[in-house]
């Protein structure tokens, strides 16, 4: 069986050489690594004794559709190996070369109980870091058909992650095989991509996504930002707006307007704060309604999309109610969110208006929790940050919008 892609002698070993019961592909985004271990699980459902059951598992069954059955579907990848993978959306089983194949999402710990009293002779993993350890070890022990193997994938992770710790670190202690992949290791990819690729990452995640390195999340998040570089006293004429919203109520509340000016850039134009502890007085969610609309109207701004602190639904309700226009929840996917930020800060597409003290307040010490790093996670300080996920709230929903300009401003 083989794939029209072209493929590295790196894929090709691990291909070959996934035969230990723990078989694991990690490395940089786009590096090859997802083709060869579908590879290598095509040939082991083949192989796979007739006792056991095959499943497949991610965060979720949309991941595992998205991420791999869609995959094993395109015959540009897989050839015609691809027709014998058939799967309805939103069922938990697939057929894959004439095997019935579990798909079982694993989003909290709560779903190691989906795997008690299973029986497996084959296991795919994807993207093993962002499953909970609990699962991941009852998966193991369920793998208990002589000859059965895991197969998974990742990107790298925090140095203290359990599974860079519990399983990569011991690789020699255990009957586990691991293969470390670049960018430079994926044969299909052009020259061009992988430059405009790279132009979409920085910092961290520059160093775990591109790199391919499992390093700590440590310091400050925004550590590009530069007071000098990123403040501006002048907006240039917006053409587009957004507005950012996280709720509080004995917390502060903090709204940010970011637009889109004529020189293709991001601008955090304006903000509206309320701090209730400050101030000795709350306000209902009528009266924050009133004032987010009266502070608009006084900027002679209307905004495209309001995106809301998912967790604030009775704010939302009132802006609904009030006919704020375009409300939404926010996408509140935190790492991802420092990483929108982060990148059009890096890239230079990213301005602050001198007028949003708060914001300018806490960026500079926007920082990780070393108390999380040490247990493996990647954990923003729960302090003084309102301004700056409002912030995210508004460039990470809008990140579909303008990430195309990433490699202009770089």
């Amino acid at each position: 069986m083989t794939a029209p892609l072209p493929l590295s002698e790196k894929q090709l070993g691990s291909i070959r050489q996934a035969t230990a019961r723990i078989n694991l592909w990690h490395g940089s985004v786009r590096s090859g690594k997802t083709i060869a271990s579908l590879l290598a699980f095509l040939l082991a459902v083949r192989r796979a004794p007739a006792s056991g059951l095959i499943v497949i598992c991610g965060r979720s069954l949309q991941t595992i559709e998205r991420n791999i059955v869609e995959p094993l579907q395109d015959s540009a990848l897989f050839g015609d190996v691809a027709a014998e993978v058939r799967h309805t959306r939103g069922a938990t089983t697939a057929t894959i070369l004439g095997r019935v194949v579990h798909l079982i999402g694993a989003s909290d710990a709560r779903a190691e109980g989906r795997l008690r009293g299973l029986t497996a002779a084959l296991a795919y993993v994807d993207e093993v870091t962002l499953l909970p350890e609990a699962f991941f070890v009852q998966l193991l022990a369920r793998l208990s058909v002589p000859g059965a193997r895991l197969l998974g994938t990742t990107n790298p992770d925090s140095p203290r992650h359990w599974v860079k710790v519990g399983y990569l670190d011991r690789a020699n202690e255990l009957d586990l095989a691991h293969w470390h992949f670049k960018l430079s290791d994926n044969p299909a990819l052009s020259g061009a991509y992988v430059a405009a690729l790279s132009a979409e990452y920085t910092g961290l995640w520059r160093r775990r996504m591109i790199l391919g390195e499992w390093v700590v999340a440590e310091g400050a998040i925004y550590d590009m930002y530069d007071h000098v570089q990123h403040v501006v006293d002048e907006l240039p004429v917006m053409r587009r707006y957004w507005v950012g919203i996280d709720y509080g109520t004995t917390n502060p509340f903090a709204a940010v307007l970011l637009g889109l000016g004529d020189d293709d850039r991001l601008y955090a134009c304006a903000e509206w704060r309320y701090d209730s502890r400050a101030r000795h007085r709350q306000m209902t969610d009528a009266q924050y309604s009133a004032a987010v609309r009266g502070w608009l109207d006084e900027l002679r701004v209307e905004a495209e999309w309001t995106f809301v602190d998912p967790s604030a639904a009775s704010y939302s309700a009132q802006l609904w109610a009030d006919g704020h226009p375009g409300v939404a929840r926010a996408d509140n996917s935190v790492l991802d969110g420092i990483r929108s930020v982060s990148n059009a800060l890096d890239a230079g597409l990213l301005y602050v208006h001198s007028s949003c003290e708060g914001l300018l307040d806490e960026l500079p010490g926007y920082a990780w929790s070393e108390e999380a790093a040490a247990r493996g996670e990647d954990r923003p300080i729960k302090a003084n940050d309102h301004s700056v996920d409002a912030l995210r709230y508004a460039v990470h929903s809008t990140a579909n919008e303008w990430r195309h300009l990433l490699a202009v401003a770089a």
